[in-house]
């Protein structure tokens, strides 16, 4: 153990990243940055040959730094797993997503961790990122490891560090936030503690593996269930011709008991629509009910079905007609301002609600210009943007302003609107109030 630490503070220790996505490219410049030298790798042949290229396909990500860590030999991505036997740290950042039912789909894990086991070596340390139930790492990840008679604790070294990405965040990247770590034994916390030391500013270590998932679902727990307040309070102030922006500006102002969350079109995003449920399905095995968390759950999921309801009021009472054969040009398709990244987009399902309504749904994003192909919406791959001018946006009988990108001139756009919806305050933001513009 001594030996391998002092690798990591040598900075001899090679580090191996499987997924390489919106965690594992941040953290492969991360390591890169910190003098290790990282080999990524990844199913995709077209995305590991485009790395190579020194290209970036994350907006946020800038090409230059990928370029750079190619160029200076600290960085090159591979299909061929085999490598894995010459790294010293394997560090997994795979999907893990919910099955058409809600539950755990942790199918990429496991055929992550069965392609790991014959290239398993002693003194490698294997680390996983990706957002899971307590236990996954002990009950799923180390049986499939020990059937190869290499034990845990000894022969390897099996951790849990939970990502915590949040892309497009100008204020923290992968290095400025602290990393919590839990080990399988002391000896793998050890090791992934002195690794991740290396790369973050500050590092938690806690009891387990188990422990460490945990810590992660409680982050996205707590912000699914208080987005979900906000959005119950959005509907309820409404009915009351209440601002709930309004209100919650204000009572940000109190210094202490208070933390604000804002109202949306839906939740969005790899996290906070997906892991809850990963700690409702485990808790089943329990005995225990999730009251909470399913109770946030059904809020936020009812959401889109709430403003798709307000459109159609709103173009009730200014036009006198309903959604039926209306044109509608939703802003924004990325779950998020000025990013790219277009995972559990409520945008998506509000276009499908739209149009099952018979309203006939465009979009425009300045940061996605065609629909990328996407696990439950596959009937809206390869639309594309539309333009954004006066004269296009006069040709739609409503706007609905479901991502606040910056880019886009929303004075403008509310001087060419028949009618602007408005779920992101985006235009209250601008210092805009006018007639056609309502919130939801």
């Amino acid at each position: 153990m001594s030996a391998l630490v002092q690798r990591v503070r040598d900075r001899s220790f090679r580090i191996g990243i499987i997924g390489l996505g919106y965690v594992g490219i941040p953290l492969a410049l991360t390591a890169c940055k910190a003098g290790f030298p990282v080999v990524g790798f990844d199913i995709d042949a077209r995305r590991v040959d485009q790395i190579n290229r020194g290209e970036s396909f994350i907006k946020h990500i800038p090409t230059e730094a990928i370029a750079s860590a190619i160029k200076e030999q600290r960085f090159r991505a591979t299909t061929d797993f085999d490598e894995l036997r010459d790294v010293d740290a394997i560090i997994i950042a795979v999907p893990t997503p919910l099955t058409k039912h809600r539950e755990p789909d942790l199918s990429y894990v496991e055929a992550t961790a069965r392609a790991i086991a014959p290239r398993l070596r002693k003194g490698h340390l294997v680390v996983l990122e990706s957002t899971t139930w307590p236990g996954t790492t002990d009950e799923v990840m180390r049986p499939i490891f020990e059937a190869t008679g290499l034990k845990s604790g000894s022969d390897f070294y099996l951790a849990f560090s939970p990502e915590r990405e949040d892309p497009g965040n100008p204020d923290f990247g992968t290095s400025t936030i602290p990393k919590v770590v839990g080990g399988d034994g002391a000896a793998a916390l050890e090791l992934a503690n002195a690794v991740y030391s290396a790369l973050v500013v500050k590092t938690v270590p806690v009891s387990s593996s188990a422990t460490a998932e945990a810590v992660k679902l409680t982050e996205n727990i707590f912000r699914a269930v208080n987005i979900a307040l906000v959005n119950e309070l959005k509907v309820i102030y409404g009915k009351m011709g209440i601002d709930v922006w309004e209100v919650i500006d204000a009572a940000k102002t109190k210094p202490f008991g208070f933390m604000p969350f804002y109202p949306g079109p839906g939740l969005g995003g790899h996290c906070i629509p997906i892991d809850p449920f990963y700690l409702t399905w485990k808790a089943r095995e329990f005995d225990v009910t999730t009251r909470f968390i399913e109770l946030a759950g059904q809020i936020n999921t009812a959401m889109p079905h709430w403003v798709v309801d307000r459109i159609a009021e709103a173009l009730d009472r200014q036009q006198g007609r309903g959604l039926n054969k209306a044109k509608i040009l939703v802003m924004g398709i990325a779950y998020k301002k000025n990013i790219d990244d277009m995972r559990e987009s409520p945008s998506l399902r509000l276009i499908e609600l739209l149009e099952e309504r018979g309203a006939t749904a465009d979009y425009h994003d300045p940061h996605v210009p065609v629909i990328p192909p996407t696990r439950e919406h596959a009937n809206l791959t390869g639309r594309a943007s539309a333009a954004l001018t006066p004269e296009t946006v006069k040709g739609y009988d409503a706007v609905l302003i479901a991502t606040d990108h910056d880019a886009v001139d929303y004075k403008a756009l509310v001087a060419a609107a028949r009618l602007v919806v408005d779920t992101r305050n985006a235009c209250a933001k601008a210092g805009l109030t006018a007639e056609n513009i309502v919130k939801a």
